[in-house]
């Protein structure tokens, strides 16, 4: 199936739904370009795998203590309204006998924050991969999002979501989770 076709073909459905003309100036082209958007940052997940992201560990002795990577940028699409939201995550791991580059936890929250999923599913995905995929002693996320289906019909400009996973030892070590959440 051509993704970019079938977007484009439901994006005009969508223009003629609301008895717009798709030919006029301003929506000439706004197919395409939809479709272009959806298929590069909301829907660009999908074809990301945790497991390849979290390939080629560093091997050998690793820190015992926590290594936090603060404000990673990220954005996604609620799946009950369609509508984006935008925030910034933290990621934390306890290394076991291996490192991550610090991009691969970046590249980790965009795997699964691209797709059409909640904010707290994604946060969850990243502390569940990191046990998995890198054998971590434990991982923590926290995300705060600002959700346009808050915003726009609610017209409540201000709210913002936070959310936090925690696995393994960041579940137990309270003080691992206070430093995350500070």
């Amino acid at each position: 199936m051509d993704v970019d076709a079938a977007l484009s073909g439901a994006v005009r459905t969508l223009i003629d739904a609301c008895n717009l003309d798709p030919e006029h100036k301003d929506l000439r082209g706004t197919p395409a370009r939809v479709a272009k958007l959806w298929r590069t940052s909301f829907l660009a997940g999908y074809a990301m795998d945790p497991a390849e992201i979290l390939g080629d560990l560093v091997t050998g002795e690793a820190p015992t203590e926590l290594v936090v990577v603060r404000d990673i940028p990220f954005h996604g699409m609620c799946p009950h309204h369609l509508l984006p939201y935008i925030g910034t995550a933290t990621v934390a791991y306890l290394p076991a006998d291996a490192l991550l580059g610090f991009g691969r936890l970046a590249d980790l929250v965009r795997c699964f924050t691209a797709r059409l999923t909640l904010q707290e599913r994604a946060c969850s995905d990243v502390v569940d991969a990191l046990m998995h995929h890198v054998g971590a002693r434990g991982a923590g996320c926290v995300m705060k999002g600002e959700h346009m289906c808050l915003r726009i019909p609610e017209q409540r400009h201000s709210t913002s979501v936070v959310t936090s996973a925690f696995r393994g030892e960041m579940k137990t070590r309270a003080a691992l989770q206070d430093e995350l959440l500070s």
